[in-house]
């Protein structure tokens, strides 16, 4: 007979058998509080329970860290605190860049945690901050394979450095995070990055297969507390003064409003209005040449978009071939702004199902655009451990008056315990659009993937209609068949200068409807290597084949006529580590390009002499010499970022090509002067040059915006 002290032990045990690692948070009584400075002097961090440390990941899985880090949790009825001591022996060598809200902190020590506040191994939301209290957020998107980290939460973090190390105090309102009701435990992770070393460690996922996102192999953080979010109501106002001049006009200036609601209807289902929306402090988008003939990609800046987003998200391997739901089509019309009069929107999550609404009245564009109303909807349920499937439609058109609408499907299985610690997932995937064209309205696919860091192995495939073009979504390409494979070979030779080799290798074939080859692609890389001190060097080789069905105009003037066309192009590329103040890449494409030749050259420079300031340089030409006539792009692109403090920030864009023979400059001044207070200045200035080669005053813009919120 088992003996009660060996039971009673494996009773105590049961939950790290069944959930990992277990953090247990320290509930804040009556009269503690947290004084949010980065300084972890209050008692109440020493009562804590706390991670003791963490397990190197990179560059020694499994191994000790070269530092030690401790982590603690604290809670009280509306707030969570993280407290991290990160103790450093040599602490006149951590590294630290910026302090640019939002920065993705790649090259730079960093602490990033993430919490599963559903505990359904899928979703999450990410906070990173580094040394000097920069502060970054995402929301866990793509299966844990990718970070949405436009999105934005309402939190606070600062950071204190001393002779033994740096330590970092976060405070996240609960009113920031849904959260499934009823539980006491959510999934946590965190991980450090200790950059001079090129050295992450982490909590839990202790291997280089997994990331921080996959929140399946989170550990626990337990002993949470019914949270008591209010009525769940916040509201934020916004006045907007704007004035505009352009050459040979007089200045016009204009005062205006939004307004912002958002209300919890539980802690896992959040409902937002907006009326008459303003995006004025959204970034300009970056300048590039398009030497394809399908249209470009830009991502989603503006913030009512972007809460929620990872719901939105459809199927696998659709890439930037085929986005369903892209949100940029309302409120946006070749480059101009389309008045959006009132939105509505509805994320949240029941048990296992999650779910998202939207529904948008656009105005009228004079003379281009009549008045829309929009909508989309997405519906997906988890199954299985780490699985799902869903549904998910779109309705309306906002540049025509038609009863549009596209509905599909899709699934995904995913297991990251693939023949025993590996990840693997499969998914399909189909639409359906309902347009005025005629043709194939249907579009589906497949995608096998094994994304692991020895061996990542992937096939795509996707048939998209030639009529399948929904007014809401992004298609460059109707009418293809598209096949993708794509096979890399990623070892570590433990040598004392090489850390890890990268032997790439991928195919991609698109044929029309007929099964007629239109383009092929063979990417190879039989030269690319990470040293240990961060630099990179790839050569790459890549056979193409382009067979155009009508002619096609490359730059001004010079026209490429239709035909089959095949050729090589090669690639040289250095990188210098990240961890350098001065760092850099520079890119040469060299050898064919259809009938004659084409050099593509690209130079990217960022300086960053302290962490207050950061310049960043991108320099692009690209010299075309085709038998039907020559043409060079140039593209200059400038980026100065400059921080009083991490919640006071100033940055400018300045940006140049000889295409349009402009510059344009975006200036913009961000005070978040509380949580829920932002004031932003941005002064926008457009020069061209002229026929007999001087320049010349285009037009300016100065928008002022101040937002302020209540919680209630």
């Amino acid at each position: 007979m088992m003996s009660k002290r060996p039971f009673f032990l494996l009773i105590l045990l049961f939950p790290l058998f069944l959930y990992g690692q277990v953090l247990t948070v320290y509930r804040l009584g009556p009269g503690e509080s947290i004084t949010v400075d980065g300084k972890l002097t209050e008692a109440a961090w020493y009562r804590a329970d706390s991670i003791p440390n963490l397990t190197m990941v990179e560059p020694d899985e499994g191994a000790l860290p070269t530092q030690r880090t401790v982590v603690r949790v604290l809670v009280d009825a509306t707030h969570l605190y993280i407290g991290v001591r990160c103790y450093d022996d040599h602490p006149e060598q951590i590294t630290v860049f910026s302090k640019i809200r939002d920065s993705r902190m790649y090259s730079e020590d960093r602490i990033k945690f993430v919490f599963d506040t559903n505990l359904d191994g899928r979703t999450g939301f990410i906070f990173a901050v580094n040394p000097v209290g920069t502060r970054y957020d995402a929301l866990v998107s793509n299966f844990g394979e990718g970070e949405n980290s436009n999105w934005d939460a309402i939190w606070d973090a600062h950071t204190s450095r001393d002779t033994r190390g740096w330590s970092v105090e976060v405070v996240i309102p609960i009113q920031s995070l849904t959260f499934a009701p009823g539980l006491d435990a959510w999934g946590f992770n965190i991980e450090r990055r200790i950059q001079r070393n090129l050295e992450t460690d982490r909590w839990t996922g202790i291997k280089r297969d997994y990331r921080i996102s996959q929140v399946i192999h989170a550990g626990r953080l337990q002993g949470l507390p019914d949270f008591d979010f209010g009525i769940g109501l916040m509201s934020k106002l916004s006045l907007i003064g704007e004035t505009d001049q352009a050459l040979h006009q007089s200045p016009h200036s204009t005062l205006n409003y939004s307004l912002d609601f958002s209300q919890k209807i539980t802690s896992d289902i959040l409902a937002q209005l907006t009326i008459n929306t303003d995006f004025a402090e959204t970034e300009v988008d970056a300048r590039r040449f398009n030497l394809t003939r399908f249209p470009l990609f830009f991502p989603e800046k503006r913030t009512f978009f972007l809460e929620g987003a990872d719901i939105y998200d459809f199927g696998i391997g659709l890439g930037r071939e085929l986005i369903p739901f892209y949100s940029r089509r309302i409120g946006l019309y070749q480059g101009q702004k389309v008045p959006i009069i009132a939105g509505g929107k509805v994320n949240g999550r029941h048990h296992n199902t999650q779910f998202g609404g939207l529904v948008v009245r656009t105005g009228k564009l004079d003379g281009e655009l009549p008045a829309a109303t929009l909508g989309v909807i997405r519906i997906k349920q988890n199954i299985l451990r780490e699985s799902s499937m869903g549904v998910f439609a779109t309705y309306g058109n906002p540049y025509a008056p038609e009863r549009e609408w596209v509905a599909g499907a899709d699934a995904v299985y995913q297991n990251t315990r693939f023949l025993g610690d590996k990840n693997f997932l499969v998914g399909a995937w189909g639409l359906y659009n309902h347009n005025s064209m005629s043709g194939d309205h249907s579009a589906y696919g497949f995608k096998i993937d094994y994304p692991n860091d020895l061996l990542d192995i992937a096939l795509t495939v996707k048939k998209i209609g030639d009529a399948f073009q929904p007014s809401m979504g992004y298609v460059p390409r109707p009418g293809i068949y598209s096949y993708r494979f794509g096979l890399d070979y990623m070892p570590r030779p433990h040598w004392r200068l090489i850390r890890q080799f990268f032997f790439e290798s991928g195919v991609r074939v698109v044929t029309n409807l007929n099964h007629e080859w239109e383009s092929y692609r063979v990417f190879t890389a039989p030269i690319h290597f990470l040293l240990e001190s961060g630099d990179r060097f790839e050569f790459n080789i890549m056979p193409v084949g382009e067979n155009l069905p009508e002619d096609f105009e490359i730059s001004d003037g010079v026209e490429i006529p239709k035909g089959s066309y095949h050729w090589r192009r090669y690639r040289l590329e250095f990188e210098t580590a990240s961890k350098r103040a001065i760092n850099g890449q520079i890119t040469w494409w060299f050898g064919g390009f259809y009938n004659g030749k084409l050099d593509q050259i690209e130079l990217q420079l960022n300086m960053r002499p302290t962490a207050n300031i950061n310049l960043a340089l991108n320099v692009e030409r690209n010299i075309g010499r085709l038998p039907v006539g020559n043409f060079t792009q140039d593209l200059v692109g400038a980026r100065l970022q400059f921080s009083f403090a991490p919640n006071f920030e100033l940055s400018s864009f300045i940006q140049y090509d000889n295409e349009t023979q402009s510059i344009g400059s975006n200036t913009r001044l961000r005070w978040t002067f509380n949580m829920l207070g932002d004031l932003f200045i941005v002064y926008n200035h457009n020069i061209n040059r002229v026929d007999r080669g001087y320049w010349q005053y285009d037009s300016n813009q100065l928008i002022v915006k101040i937002s302020y919120g209540l919680w209630h």
